[in-house]
Parts: structure tokens; C-alpha cells; sequence
């Protein structure tokens, strides 16, 4: 047998990022939000004397959740405990489930879940950045949905209640049907109406109402740490002669306060070897304290273009939001958008009418117009809101309304968006009392 083997030479030029480990931990530091941030530079400052740290005032200013016309408290307290709500659920996904897409979903759906346990994200961009469809997101989030603690990973009160009945073998018979057809009669206590409708007496409709009581609307609130119901707003809004100014918030700056008479005390008594630890330990400093800077700077930035962007939810309190996408901004700053995704992603602006995750400002274009969902969803929730109960608007009458406004938006699109609001369909809307 002849072995023959080829040479050939071919010179050929290509283009690759370096992920230097420097550039790995700058991008984990502008993913950090304020309180694993100062988790992880006060790390850093066990090993490195030249410098300690001055933590940010930590406040109690948690924005106010709104379901179903039910409000729900702005403060928890929650309990002392030694695993955290995402370190409870990543170790059941990791236990329970296989190395599929279907888990890297969950995992990334894990990361927007909010301390009392609640799925705050927006479904489209959601899909969007992962790249995964609309099957595959239910798929990953009914998985996500029948984690311990019961109800966690549901998008509202609603189903965080109907997801506890669901697993719950000892519920009464029609508490999952009631929560689910009749919320508005449950938060009004409308025992009457619900008598009536399911065919019970008062004493039954009493049960089933005394069950739903002893649900957990906070099913996350028994994790994580005594800070762990602190937020930290990373950017304060003020009003400046009428104009929206964004600042970054001192009170939630982590500093890094350099230690100069014991770093030039130990450079005149040091030896060779003293020296490189203190040029080493210097350098250290120098670039966590400029990257830091860089994070500040670029969550500013952010900030700015989107309080631009969207001024008119931030000048009429809470207002219709504008389409605003990752890569809008991205280009604006010409930075690639995973760097926008990991500057808003847990990062807050606090205003006088509450404090929001960057995060949620971020909405789709309607029918490649320049009108988004968000829009929409708020004309449909006025119209539904200001109808006559007795004769509720149907989807139809609703897309002749919206043609008014003009919206151009089919009959379709507004059963999804209806169902998004959580909004009854129009038999189901309609009162007799």
C-alpha cells in the first residue's frame, strides 16, 4: 500500500474578537446588577489591600404590581434563607432536565423571574433574542410553571393562584374554574354571582373563597437573602425646567476608595519581589475601577436614549410606550445589542411615579408601523374599561373602534392582545346586575 499525503500552501486572512479574560469580566461586570456587583468586587477586595470599598445606600423603593384590579403590596418582608429563588430553580432544571433548547430556555426565562417569583418579560423580544419560536417558549414555560414553589413563573396573580390550585390535590372542586372565569367576582367578592353561575350555595362559595385566601401570592418571597427585597435603582429621573433629565444615582454607586499612604509605605520598605505584587495588585485597581466607570457610563447612555425615546411614558406617568428596540440603541451607540441587553437587564430608573427595569421599555412595532403593541393593549384596556357592561364590546366592534383611532389591527391581533390583558372574552365580560 502507498501512503501519499498532499501539501499545499494558502495563505488566508480572517477576522477574530480576542475574548481576553479582562474583556470576559468586563462584560460580566455591565451584566451585574448594583447588589452582584458589590458581591463581586468585594470578592476581589480580599485579595487586593490597595483598596476598599464604599457600598451603595440600599433602599426599600419596590415598584407596585397591579392584577386583576387587585393591588398588591409594594413591601415584602421576606424571610432569612440560605438559597436564593434563582439558585432554587437553575439546581431543578439542572437535576430534572436534559441538555435541550427547551432547558436553555428555561434557564434564560429563570433570569427574568422577579423575587416574589413572577415572569416578567416581554414574550416577542423574549423569542426574539433567543431565536426560538412560539411552541417552543410554551413548551419551555409550562416546564418552568411546575417548578417547587407552586405558582412560580406566572405572569400575573391570576395564574400564579391557578397554578397553586392546579398542583394541589386538596383543592376544592371548581377553584381552579372560578379563578380562571371569574377573577373580576373573586376580587370584587361577588359570592352572589358566583353562586349563581356554578350553582353552589354561599356556604360552598365561602369555602373555595377561604382556600383562595390561603394561597401564596408571593410564592418567591420565602428565598433568598434579607437584601434580597431591596432595590437599587441604577438611574434617578428628574425634571429640570421642564425637561427630563437622567442622572446617575449616587446613592446607588458602588466606589472603590484607593488605599495611597498604605500603598506608598509598603513601596519604600519593599523588596523586588513586593514590588511586582504591588504593581499587579495597582493594575487591579486601576482597570476595575475604570470598568466600573465604563458601566456607569454605558448604563447612562442607555438610559438617556431610552427616557428620549419613550418621553412620552415618562412626561404623562406611565403613558403609551413607543416601538423601541435592542438595536435601535445599539446603533445609536454603535455597540453590538447583547451590550444593551446586559446594560438594561436588571438595571432600574427611578421617577417620581415608581421604579422600572429598563428592561420594559423595550416594545415591538405593530404591523411594521410605527405604533407598538403596548399602544394598542392600552386603547383596548380604555375601550373594555369605559364599556356598557351590559352589552360588552365584541372583538369586532373593537377593531372598527381602533380603525377610528386609526390602528389598523385585525380581529385576530386584538383576541391576542385581549388575551394578553388578561380580558374575558365578550360573553364572558358581560354583567347582568
Amino acid at each position: 500500500m502507498k501512503f501519499q499525503q498532499g501539501y499545499s500552501q494558502k495563505q488566508q486572512q480572517t477576522q477574530k474578537l480576542a475574548m481576553t479574560q479582562e474583556l470576559q469580566q468586563a462584560i460580566q461586570i455591565l451584566q451585574f446588577n448594583t447588589e452582584e456587583l458589590q458581591d463581586y468586587v468585594e470578592t476581589i477586595s480580599l485579595e487586593n489591600p490597595l483598596f476598599d470599598i464604599v457600598a451603595p445606600k440600599m433602599q426599600s423603593d419596590l415598584m407596585q404590581m397591579h392584577s386583576g384590579g387587585i393591588k398588591e403590596e409594594s413591601f415584602i418582608q421576606i424571610a432569612d434563607h440560605p438559597v436564593s429563588l434563582f439558585e432554587h430553580l437553575i439546581h431543578q432544571i439542572n437535576l430534572n432536565y436534559r441538555d435541550t433548547f427547551i432547558r436553555e430556555i428555561m434557564l434564560a426565562l429563570v433570569e427574568n423571574i422577579d423575587i416574589n417569583g413572577y415572569l416578567k418579560v416581554d414574550e416577542e423580544n423574549f423569542k426574539a433574542e433567543i431565536n426560538a419560536t412560539t411552541l417552543q417558549f410554551l413548551d419551555a414555560l409550562t416546564l418552568l410553571q411546575q417548578l417547587d414553589p407552586p405558582g412560580v413563573g406566572a405572569r400575573n396573580l391570576q395564574e400564579c393562584l391557578m397554578l397553586q390550585t392546579e398542583q394541589d390535590d386538596y383543592a376544592p372542586n371548581l377553584a381552579y374554574l372560578i379563578l380562571e372565569e371569574s377573577f373580576d367576582e373573586i376580587a370584587k367578592r361577588k359570592f352572589e354571582i358566583i353562586a349563581k353561575k356554578y350553582q353552589l350555595s354561599l356556604s360552598q362559595v365561602q369555602q373555595i373563597m377561604d382556600y383562595i385566601q390561603s394561597l401564596n401570592p408571593f410564592p418567591g418571597a420565602g428565598f433568598g437573602s434579607q437584601d434580597s427585597n431591596f432595590i437599587i435603582p441604577d438611574l434617578t429621573l428628574v425634571r429640570r425646567a421642564g425637561e427630563l433629565v437622567v442622572l446617575s444615582n449616587k446613592r446607588g454607586q458602588l466606589r472603590l476608595n484607593f488605599q495611597e499612604n498604605y500603598f506608598n509605605r509598603l513601596k519604600q520598605q519593599a523588596d523586588e519581589e513586593t514590588k511586582v505584587y504591588l504593581k499587579e495588585k495597582l493594575q487591579q485597581f486601576e482597570w476595575l475601577n475604570k470598568t466600573i466607570g465604563q458601566r456607569k457610563d454605558t448604563i447612562l447612555e442607555v438610559g438617556k436614549i431610552i427616557v428620549q425615546q419613550q418621553a412620552h411614558f415618562f412626561e404623562t406617568k406611565q403613558g403609551a410606550l413607543k416601538p423601541l428596540m435592542l438595536k435601535d440603541i445599539a446603533k445609536q451607540l454603535s455597540v453590538h445589542e447583547s451590550t444593551i441587553s446586559r446594560a438594561v437587564n436588571g438595571k432600574y430608573i427611578e421617577t417620581d411615579f415608581g421604579v422600572f427595569e429598563l428592561r420594559r421599555f423595550f416594545v415591538n412595532k405593530v404591523n411594521d408601523e410605527d405604533t407598538s403593541a403596548d399602544e394598542v393593549k392600552k386603547l383596548i384596556a380604555t375601550f373594555v374599561e369605559e364599556e356598557d357592561k351590559n352589552k360588552p364590546l365584541s372583538d369586532q366592534k373593537i377593531v372598527e373602534m381602533l380603525a377610528e383611532k386609526e390602528q389598523k389591527i385585525s380581529r385576530r391581533t386584538v383576541a391576542k392582545y385581549r388575551d394578553a390583558l388578561k380580558i374575558p372574552s365578550s360573553s364572558k365580560r358581560k354583567r347582568f346586575d
